[in-house]
């Protein structure tokens, strides 16, 4: 966060990832939103964003590129933002994400160190995607949870954001890459605080029976 006046500072974040799922237009979109949910867990308002791409571009179709940047685009498009640019490297593997920046008022940042004994714990989407995603990896998921959990994904925070600036919240953080377990110890300690979870209330994306036969792969050359 950097302040430009005492009622408005620049918020900026960047992150980026290679494929999880194998739909490029898919992956573009969960990219994307990921990246911008780190704006929304602060209680700021994305304005801008910068495409950050790594891409094989003498061994992949350039489809494939153009899947990616339009799935992000129309996510990005969907957030309200604007798409300012971005850099594009060559890389023997692909990679994307973005670079975003937003506004927020200095005295209204949330963090994930304000937690505070009373306080109850709200999960806006259900938990799972690793491992979910992991088993997308080793072909284990059918069509259509591999369908559910890219929705989950692809969703933004957008509406829970919004909401949540009605409210006092004390801490907020994005459960991505350390899991609910991981945020919420970090969430803990950062606030001198624990925090009881009950496994029973805990939205969880349940996998089913694995289909037979094997999908084919946006992301590599099938002989």
């Amino acid at each position: 966060m950097y302040r430009l006046s005492d009622d408005l500072a620049l918020v900026q974040t960047v992150d980026f990832f290679t494929p999880i799922v194998d739909d490029p237009y898919s992956f573009g979109q969960i990219a994307a939103a990921n990246a911008i949910s780190d704006i929304y867990a602060m209680g700021g308002k994305p304005l801008t964003a910068l495409n950050i791409v790594a891409f094989p571009i003498r061994t992949l179709d350039k489809q494939v590129l153009a899947d990616i940047l339009r799935g992000a685009g129309d996510k990005i498009k969907e957030a309200g933002i604007t798409l300012v640019g971005g850099h594009s490297i060559d890389d023997n593997e692909p990679k994307f994400g973005l670079a975003v920046t937003g506004l927020i008022h200095p005295q209204k940042v949330r963090t994930n160190a304000g937690a505070k004994p009373g306080d109850k714990l709200i999960l806006t989407k259900p938990i799972g995607v690793g491992i979910l995603t992991t088993s997308i990896k080793k072909d284990k998921l059918t069509e259509e949870e591999v369908e559910r959990v890219t929705r989950v994904m692809a969703t933004l925070n957008k509406t829970a954001a919004e909401l949540m600036a009605n409210y006092e919240v004390h801490a907020c953080t994005d459960v991505t890459g350390f899991g609910l377990l991981g945020h919420a110890s970090e969430m803990a300690k950062g606030g001198g605080v624990g925090l009881r979870i009950v496994q029973e209330q805990v939205p969880v994306l349940a996998a089913r029976k694995r289909t037979r036969g094997r999908r084919l792969r946006a992301w590599r050359d099938e002989e």
